[in-house]
């Protein structure tokens, strides 16, 4: 699965049909802003096409995330500017029975650095008691 395919009918519960999902998508990404401006969402049949300008790659990366990891929505087209990364990142598919600190012993060796995880996604996951299977992570390979 690539970062831009996801699972449709698991995520956070943001909207009831697919008329309100761009305006509650933008309102979800502009209270946890993860860097973007002039933010523009359209969903149809399960696509959301996000345009905007990011202040990172970490800020596009986690705007996908962020809108991907939302029921309703399978795929994201990326249309947002931003500057190329400075970090390599791999994705993560939270697994039943995952917890942060047993994600960090798979992907990065220690389940001690579960908060270098957790950093990663602030925006994403928000609490980190709460990620669920299918959802998607940024795991910075240099963190």
């Amino acid at each position: 699965m690539a970062l831009l395919d996801f699972v449709r009918d698991i995520g956070n519960k943001l909207f009831s049909n697919e008329d309100e999902a761009p305006a509650k998508i933008t309102q979800h990404i502009e209270n946890n802003n993860p860097g973007l401006t002039n933010l523009s969402v359209e969903v149809k049949d399960g696509v959301a096409t996000l345009s905007g300008t990011a202040d990172s790659a970490a800020a596009k990366e986690k705007a996908i995330l962020m809108t991907g990891n939302t029921a309703g929505i399978e795929s994201i087209v990326d249309n947002i500017d931003a500057p190329a990364a400075t970090e390599t990142v791999n994705y993560y598919e939270v697994k039943s029975g995952d917890s942060l600190w047993k994600i960090a012993e798979n992907t990065l060796g220690n389940g001690a650095d579960y908060q270098k995880i957790f950093d990663a996604n602030q925006e994403v996951i928000i609490d980190p008691d709460k990620i669920f299977p299918g959802q998607k992570l940024r795991i910075p390979t240099m963190v």
